[in-house]
């Protein structure tokens, strides 16, 4: 059950789900980077305007689940528009800043899927092209699998994780842990027209 926070704005109550804070672990691969276990704090706030805050922290994670090195810090603003699309401005550590589009699933189902509309960069950050997101609240948890492309790198996935609401340090190391080593974690999550997606076969 998602309970309803005071003063939030009615129009961003389809992303309801998303408010709070979340930690967990994921895995991370993409061609030119070093494959690792990563942790991840995710928050949204509101305060009463019609857009959430978002801020996320991922850092490399050990053997043992242990925090290593900051990987990158993003931040930004979500809305819902008239037509119930999602909107997303997004503002890299890297220097990236990005604006997003996305789809609400139909039913009230909590998920969203998100791509890339326009992509602006400065000249100290790394190649980068676009991307795809998708975010879903599962049995009280959220979870998503992220898509990039670069000018050499045709669109993959490159990250996915598995977060829960404010969970301790004890319950990341588990989770680190157990993360397979084949890559992202396969959350079931589905497309629009109600078909499974494969963050490993993503055209699938």
């Amino acid at each position: 059950m998602i309970e309803i926070p005071s003063g939030l704005h009615p129009d961003v109550a389809p992303l309801l789900f998303l408010v709070g804070t979340w930690e967990g672990a994921g895995v991370a691969d993409f061609p030119g980077a070093e494959k690792c276990n990563f942790g991840q704090e995710v928050i949204f706030t509101h305060d009463g305007r019609d857009f959430l805050e978002y801020v996320s922290h991922t850092w490399v994670l050990d053997a043992e689940g242990k925090p290593v090195k900051p990987i990158e810090t993003e931040s930004g603003f979500w809305r819902v528009t008239e037509d119930r699309k999602v909107e997303v401005v997004m503002t890299r550590d890297s220097g990236v800043a990005e604006v997003w589009y996305g789809e609400l699933a139909p039913d009230n189902k909590p998920q969203i899927d998100l791509v890339t509309d326009a992509v602006a960069r400065t000249e100290a950050s790394g190649p980068y092209s676009g991307g795809k997101r998708l975010y879903g609240y599962v049995k009280g948890d959220l979870m998503w699998v992220g898509e990039k492309a670069t000018p050499e790198v045709p669109l993959r996935p490159y990250m996915s994780a598995h977060l829960k609401k404010v969970a301790g340090a004890g319950s990341l190391q588990e989770w680190a842990q157990n993360l397979p080593e084949d890559g992202p974690d396969g959350v079931a999550f589905y497309r629009q027209d109600g078909t499974p997606y494969n963050p490993e076969n993503p055209e699938a």
